[in-house]
C-alpha cells in the first residue's frame, strides 16, 4: 500500500523535486546517472507509467486521491504520496495545479541518434528551439501525424521539462527522441549519411512548395525547423537537400514553428 502523507512542513527535503523551480537541477540530481523530471496531470502520468518510466513520489490535491488519481496511486505501488489542499500545493510549487497531480519520475538514459534513426522514415529535427511550449507542441504534432522520431540540437530546451511535457500531452514519453551534439551543419550531413533527405523550412526565395511531390516521395525524410525569429542557421539551410516553404496569404509571412510543424508533418507524412 502507498504511504499517504499529509503535508505539514513545506521545507522537508522529500518535497525538493516539487519546490525546485530550476529544472536543470532535477535533471542533474543523480549525476552521473539520469536525474528526475516532473510529470504534470493524470493523463501525462499515465502515459509515463505506460512508457516504462519509474515514479519516485506523487504530489496530489487531496480530492484526487479517491478521484482522478486513484488508478495512478495503485499503479505506482509503494511510493510516498504527498497531499494537501490546493492552496498549500500552490504555495509549495509556486504555481496553481490546474490538473491536481504531479509525479517525480526517474529519467531514462537517452538513446544515441543512430538508435533513434534505426528504422525511421520520417523524423522532425529542431535546431535551437528554446521555447518549451513550442517544443511540446512539435512533439504532439509529430506523434499525431505519423512521424517516427524527433531529434533536437543541443541548443534546444529539454523536452522533459514540465511545460514541454504537459503541452505535448505526454507524447514526449512515447515517441523516440534524443539530442544531437554535432554542430551545424555537421548534424545535417550525419542524417544524409543515414540515407535521409533533409528539408529545411525557411523563408527564402529559392524554395520548393511544401506540396512538391519530389519532397514527399523521399524514402527517408528529415524536416528541419528552427527557432522563431532567427530561423535556421544559413549553413544548415545550405547543407539541406531541399528548402521548403508553406504558401502564405493576406500578407502573413510565416506561421510560428509549432503551427508550421503541424502543416509540414501532415503534408510530408509517409503515404
Amino acid at each position: 500500500m502507498p504511504e499517504i502523507i499529509e503535508i505539514s512542513d513545506l521545507s522537508v527535503p522529500e518535497l525538493y523535486p516539487y519546490t525546485q523551480t530550476a529544472e536543470v537541477q532535477l535533471k542533474r540530481i543523480y549525476e552521473p546517472e539520469p536525474g528526475l523530471f516532473i510529470a504534470e496531470s493524470p493523463k501525462v502520468i499515465r502515459v509515463a507509467l505506460a512508457s516504462g518510466y519509474e515514479p519516485e513520489s506523487l504530489l496530489l490535491d487531496r480530492k484526487y486521491i479517491s478521484g482522478q488519481a486513484r488508478d495512478i496511486i495503485k499503479a505506482c505501488g509503494e511510493i510516498p504520496v504527498y497531499t494537501a489542499e490546493p492552496e498549500v500545493l500552490t504555495e509549495l510549487t509556486g504555481f496553481k495545479l490546474t490538473q491536481g497531480a504531479l509525479c517525480a519520475m526517474k529519467r531514462k538514459k537517452l538513446p544515441s541518434a543512430e538508435e533513434v534513426l534505426n528504422g525511421a522514415e520520417r523524423i522532425a529535427v529542431l535546431e535551437d528551439v528554446m521555447n518549451q511550449t513550442n517544443v511540446g507542441a512539435v512533439f504532439r504534432s509529430a506523434a499525431a501525424l505519423g512521424f517516427d522520431a524527433v531529434l533536437l540540437t543541443s541548443g534546444c530546451c529539454d523536452p522533459l521539462y514540465r511545460r514541454s511535457l504537459r503541452v505535448s500531452m505526454g507524447t514526449v514519453l512515447s515517441i523516440p527522441w534524443t539530442f544531437l551534439y554535432e554542430p551545424a551543419p555537421d548534424y545535417i550531413r550525419m542524417l544524409q549519411k543515414h540515407g535521409f533527405k533533409a528539408a529545411a523550412m525557411a523563408l527564402r526565395s529559392d524554395t520548393v512548395s511544401i506540396s512538391d511531390p519530389v519532397v514527399s516521395a523521399a524514402e527517408k525524410l528529415a524536416v528541419v525547423l528552427g527557432t522563431e525569429g532567427e530561423g535556421l542557421r544559413e549553413c544548415s539551410i545550405e547543407a539541406c537537400d531541399y528548402t521548403i516553404k508553406i504558401p502564405m496569404y493576406h500578407g502573413v509571412d510565416s506561421l510560428n514553428v509549432a503551427a508550421a510543424s503541424a502543416v509540414a508533418f501532415w503534408e510530408l507524412r509517409k503515404k
